[in-house]
């Protein structure tokens, strides 16, 4: 009883600010995500800020390199949080975030946007595997959840952020803004605490029990401070004594070999989708796809719905099941793109129809992605190994989807071009409905089990 009192006296904004800023760092990434979609019509105009209208070919390294690039961020991020501490690894992914920035605003030559798009990209990729590892390991139990989910929630606002500064400001005053918030993340992050659960790793106990009672407004002397730090100590004990792990005990068993196929396959959906494209180059699809007013407005409902999408896969992902959902989203997403290309054919073929359809088949594309297809691969895969196996799979499956995600974006300019726009939206919407069969006939659902149900249900697969 006297451990409660004490713990109702403590607070949580701590931990929150500390999510907060921690978590700019993906609100950064998503202005990096959507940046393309309005500056894509000023590079390739007459007045371009590179001098010159840059070619499409141009245009796609530019917005390719930023997921390839964020392969080689998944294990350089990895390696800086294991040796360094999680707090450095989450700086030095702000310092490079905000070098980007600087140096488009230095130079405007393709070489500089590719190499400033590349030092977007590299902590890109580290910050869907970090950044939830830091989140986790400085919040208490009871909001942890609501902390994690966040992060989505920050790159889809600055996704709107960035559509809404492009439709009414020009490329420099975009630049200056993202810049400011950039330094006010890494301003802040050199104040933010490092993780206690790292301190103990490094064997400083002391202060890994002050920065806990800092985080939860107690004193260290506090039973329940103690207690976490007792846990923390056992877990890296019991970390520490596990055998190596490599790629081919990975393989040799037969549950987790079935799981990382199953979960590469889905992943390969997912990153194939389309969306990843839509995204990038809305505002260009919006115009293509015949609509009448400014297409730099109507694409603000893109990060709108994506918002809606975040909120709605937080509140339903343990009522109705990650299989569910993922089979959903998928039928969704495939219904949409057929209505898109459809649509888009008749205009290839000199008609016309209402150029909300469009609008209406795109806004349901994407808050089908942030409610389903972009999560539930994630929540599957946390779910499905077990803790010896799980950061090596995870870490490995994520640079994979970065990978897919760069190929993506590099083949879609050439086969809009090469198959026409609409007969490209029928490719991806053929993904997805490979999605939907692949979801219902090989994807175990992990809600409510244990990692040990789970493979059992994997090794009969």
């Amino acid at each position: 009883m006297k451990s409660d009192i004490k713990m109702n006296k403590g607070h949580t904004y701590v931990q929150w600010m500390v999510a907060f800023v921690a978590e700019i760092t993906l609100l950064t990434y998503g202005l990096q995500a959507g940046w393309m979609s309005p500056m894509k019509t000023v590079l390739q105009s007459d007045s371009s800020p590179a001098g010159r209208p840059l070619t499409d070919m141009e245009m796609t390294w530019v917005a390719s390199v930023l997921p390839l690039a964020g392969v080689v961020g998944v294990p350089l991020y990895v390696y800086i949080a294991d040796n360094y501490g999680r707090k450095v690894g989450v700086l030095v992914m702000a310092i490079m975030q905000m070098s980007c920035w600087i140096l488009k605003l230095s130079t405007t030559s393709v070489t500089s946007l590719i190499i400033a798009r590349i030092l977007g990209g590299i902590p890109a990729g580290g910050c869907f595997q970090l950044i939830p590892v830091y989140i986790k390991e400085i919040s208490q139990d009871s909001i942890r959840g609501m902390l994690v989910s966040m992060f989505l929630l920050m790159q889809n606002i600055g996704i709107f952020m960035i559509y809404a500064m492009g439709a009414y400001l020009d490329y420099c005053t975009v630049l200056w803004i993202v810049l400011a918030i950039s330094v006010v993340s890494v301003v802040a992050l050199i104040k933010a605490p490092e993780s206690p659960s790292f301190l103990v790793k490094m064997g400083k106990y002391e202060e890994a029990a002050s920065t806990a009672a800092f985080l939860r407004g107690l004193d260290m002397s506090d039973k329940e401070i103690q207690n976490e730090l007792n846990c923390m100590k056992e877990d890296d004990r019991q970390f520490k004594a596990l055998p190596d792990v490599t790629v081919l005990t990975i393989f040799k068993n037969r549950s987790s070999r079935t799981g990382v196929l199953l979960v590469l396959l889905i992943i390969s959906m997912q990153a194939m989708n389309g969306n990843f494209a839509i995204v990038t180059y809305a505002s260009s699809i919006m115009a293509a796809s015949g609509v009448t007013l400014s297409p730099e407005l109507q694409t603000l409902s893109i990060p709108i719905v994506m918002i809606v999408g975040s909120f709605v896969s937080m509140s339903c992902v343990d009522k109705f099941g990650r299989k569910t959902i993922l089979a959903l989203a998928f039928a969704l997403t495939t219904a949409s793109l057929v209505g898109l290309g459809s649509v888009l054919t008749v205009q290839h073929h000199g008609g016309s129809l209402p150029s909300w359809l469009p609008v209406a088949s795109i806004i349901t594309s994407v808050w089908s992605y942030a409610a389903g297809v972009s999560p539930m691969p994630y929540v599957i895969m946390s779910e499905m190994f077990n803790f010896q196996i799980r950061a090596k799979v995870l870490g490995c499956i994520v640079s994979y989807a970065w990978f897919i995600s760069f190929v993506q974006l590099f083949a879609f300019t050439p086969t809009a071009v090469t198959l026409g726009l609409h007969n490209t939206m029928y490719c991806f919407a053929a993904v997805n409905l490979i999605g939907v069969f692949l979801t219902l006939v090989v994807v175990p659902e992990t809600r409510g089990k244990s990692v040990e149900e789970i493979e059992r249900m994997l090794a009969k697969k």
